[in-house]
């Protein structure tokens, strides 16, 4: 069994050095104390930032670790936000409906990519095909939840609302206490830290280092004796989860949710936070997936129209300049300057 320090500081993902640690505390102290120096609007907006990394986190487990891409995974983040508006929306009044929407739209997004997993996987489905298929699987979703706009469309007493979305969502609670505004955002930081923490723990485990070996060589390592397809089941689903972690938080940041979020502009967007960060790097893809929301964000408030065509160009670039993503290859060339600074002079 490898110790706690050992699975953190392992080496499946960039950043194992005293320095870093030391530095990665400092930007967790930055954004602990930012609240206290910034506007409700701006900590909101920042909170909308950081709720999407877990789905960039299940996307990284998924392609860069497992090997396998899903272009359909906010299939998963739009289940689990419908699943609580119309939970926690049937019980509204109920200080209990907002934890019983929690575990039924996780519950939700994890028997649907159970569901979907085991027929591709236990069906030896090619590579190649999967991401067409998780495609389809999104747009079928979203095509269906755009047809409800009807009066006769809804669970309860809560409307779907077809194109126009499901609104009048009820924020998340713990018996009385209600996660809003700055409370809201402690509540996803807090998350980000610990899936991203668990995440790093998973790949430096001895199951990590199973799912790498499925990516590199298949045929290899079901020769070796492991189950391969119930581990690629494994990771599908439990990448899925963490789309519907942001897609819980999504709904209880802007208190709706639409059939766009599930969308083929939306399916694209993950796909780009992990190859411009590095899909071999948890890291690199939650800074790649804070820091491209943030300039998606921030163009479209000031009213320009160019974010996605700035977000495609720095996807060509990356494909074409950072093969292995902007982010590691940066930290990769930090750390070989950082050695050849700290190694001593040779003697002439």
């Amino acid at each position: 069994m490898r110790t706690f320090v050992g699975l953190i500081s392992g080496g499946a993902d960039i950043g194992r050095t005293r320095l870093f640690w030391i530095s990665f505390g400092v930007v967790v102290l930055l954004f602990l104390l930012y609240p206290t120096q910034a506007s409700a609007f701006r900590v909101s907006n920042v909170s909308f930032y950081l709720l999407n990394i877990p789905l960039g986190l299940g996307m990284a487990l998924l392609w860069g670790y497992c090997g396998v891409l899903s272009f359909g995974h906010v299939a998963y983040f739009g289940v689990a936000g419908y699943t609580y508006g119309v939970i926690a929306g049937n019980m509204s009044g109920n200080p209990f409906g907002p934890l019983a929407g929690v575990a039924g739209g996780l519950l939700a997004s994890m028997f649907v990519a159970g569901v979907f997993g085991y027929f591709v996987f236990y069906a030896r489905v090619q590579k190649w095909i999967i991401p067409i298929l998780t495609l389809v699987l999104t747009l079928l979703l979203e095509t269906f939840l755009g047809q409800t706009a009807g009066y006769q469309w809804r669970v309860g007493s809560v409307l779907l609302g077809g194109y126009n979305g499901m609104t009048g969502i009820p924020w998340f609670q713990v018996g009385g206490f209600v996660f809003e505004g700055y409370s809201f955002y402690y509540l996803c930081l807090l998350l980000v830290l610990a899936c991203y923490f668990g995440l790093r723990m998973l790949v430096n485990s001895n199951f990590g280092q199973v799912i790498v070996a499925i990516r590199e060589d298949e045929l290899r390592t079901e020769l070796l004796g492991y189950d391969i397809r119930a581990r690629q089941w494994v990771v599908f689903v439990l990448s899925a989860a963490l789309a519907g972690l942001s897609g819980l938080l999504y709904v209880q940041w802007g208190n709706y949710i639409t059939p766009s979020q599930v969308g083929l502009l939306q399916a694209a967007l993950p796909v780009i936070w992990t190859a411009v960060g590095g899909t071999t790097s948890l890291l690199a893809v939650a800074i790649s997936a804070f820091a491209l929301n943030w300039i998606t964000f921030t163009l479209s408030s000031q009213g320009n129209q160019y974010a996605m065509v700035i977000i495609g160009g720095l996807l060509v670039a990356t494909m074409v300049f950072f093969p292995r993503g902007i982010v590691v290859m940066v930290a990769e060339r930090l750390g070989r300057l950082m050695t050849r600074r700290a190694a001593p002079p040779r003697q002439p």
